[in-house]
Parts: structure tokens; sequence; C-alpha cells
């Protein structure tokens, strides 16, 4: 699924559609040349756990 991002040059603000596998990495704007980095997925190490909290792990000690 392709990722939708806009040019963050405020004359242009192109719509600009970028596959997966630019992820992490420089894509140029197409209608204005600006450059820009297209963002990583949020990794799960990153906070939480991704884990619903239990009963016990909710309980203060």
């Amino acid at each position: 699924m392709p990722i939708a991002l806009m040019c963050p040059n405020l004359q242009c603000r192109a719509l600009l559609r970028v596959p997966e596998s630019a992820r992490g990495k420089r894509v140029r704007c197409p209608e204005c040349g600006s450059i820009l980095i297209v963002p990583k997925p949020p990794s799960a190490s990153s906070g939480e756990s991704g884990r619903p909290a239990t009963a016990d792990s909710a309980k203060a000690d």
C-alpha cells in the first residue's frame, strides 16, 4: 500500500505517493524538487509493548 505524503515546501504542498520500500529514505518532490524523508514505521520497542495491560501488571506495589 503506497504511503501518502505532502511536500513540506509551503509554496508547493503537492501530494506524493511513495511505495512502502521508501520508508526511511529520501525522496524528491516531482513538482518542486524539495527533498523529504519518508518516515519509518513506528517500532514496537518504543515505549508500549503492544500487549494489553493485565490485572497483575496494573496492581500497585
